[in-house]
């Protein structure tokens, strides 16, 4: 299990623990200004991804030391982890509000608002994480206006994410000072910026989801439905067999691919029944 697991969830999936849900943590006045900060200043996650173009430039070893301490700084402050769409249903199932908010990070890359994020609480009316952002003054995104703050219930979440899945994204539960769970994205690797940094820059700031999929060769067709929505280059074709093969040590567990599979050739295997990604996070 990913160390998160071992620190807040008692050795179980911490993210299907519901006191890490709890509004109590957002007492925490660390966690409330962190929060106001970072959907204040969307600015800072551009110089962020500016950065990590630059670092690409530096050499191997100065850019692995860099990585390391952002990926140290991150799982005390806004970390995530990749989450298959059946816990998702779960999490739904014992949070008490679920708010749907504009995406930072598509405002950022994209110069659009995406509803693809969701703030999630055990209290209602999304409790004090919807407090914080409706709060806001002048900077989040479209400012004190409210109305992009939709609450939905987690039957009408649950059907949106799943409407999701089909064009690749993947779902994810969000720190917002470890342990505090606020939120839930649908994230790809081209406009997610976290995704972007783990996958492509190799800066990681989320954990691969508890899970790796595996193919049944003998029900796949070899359609390749399943190699559009990876978004982690973990599905490959072979010509000679016509047939898709998943590389356990590239895969995230989302099991987005399962959603687009004609066959239902494709299933989620516990990470750690599988000896080359049980170690992987």
């Amino acid at each position: 299990m990913c160390e998160y697991c071992l620190k807040h969830g008692d050795g179980k999936r911490w993210y299907l623990q519901a006191k890490n849900y709890s509004d109590d943590l957002l007492s925490d006045l660390r966690r409330r200004h962190f929060i106001e900060h970072f959907f204040s200043h969307p600015e800072e996650l551009t110089r962020d991804l500016e950065r990590m173009s630059q670092m690409q430039r530096l050499p191997g070893m100065v850019q692995r030391a860099v990585s390391g301490l952002v990926t140290r700084r991150m799982k005390r402050v806004h970390f995530g982890q990749v989450v298959p769409a059946e816990e998702i249903e779960q999490i739904l199932g014992f949070v008490n509000s679920v708010v749907r908010v504009p995406c930072i990070c598509r405002h950022i890359t994209l110069g659009r608002e995406e509803g693809y994020c969701y703030g999630v609480s055990l209290a209602p009316n999304g409790g004090k994480f919807a407090e914080i952002l409706q709060a806001l003054d002048d900077s989040f995104i479209t400012g004190p206006d409210t109305s992009d703050f939709e609450t939905l219930t987690p039957h009408e979440a649950l059907e949106a994410m799943q409407a999701y899945e089909p064009d690749g994204l993947c779902h994810t539960v969000w720190t917002f000072h470890a342990p505090f769970i606020g939120g839930i994205c649908n994230c790809d690797r081209t406009d997610c910026l976290a995704m972007l940094a783990t996958v492509q820059h190799d800066v990681k700031v989320m954990f691969r989801a508890e899970w790796v999929a595996e193919v049944d060769p003998e029900a796949c067709t070899g359609c390749r439905s399943c190699m559009r929505v990876c978004q982690f280059g973990a599905i490959g074709f072979s010509a000679a067999d016509q047939k898709v093969r998943i590389d356990p040590l590239r895969c995230y567990g989302c099991g987005i691919c399962r959603s687009v599979c004609p066959q239902d050739a494709i299933t989620l295997k516990d990470r750690r029944e599988v000896p080359a990604a049980a170690q992987l996070w």
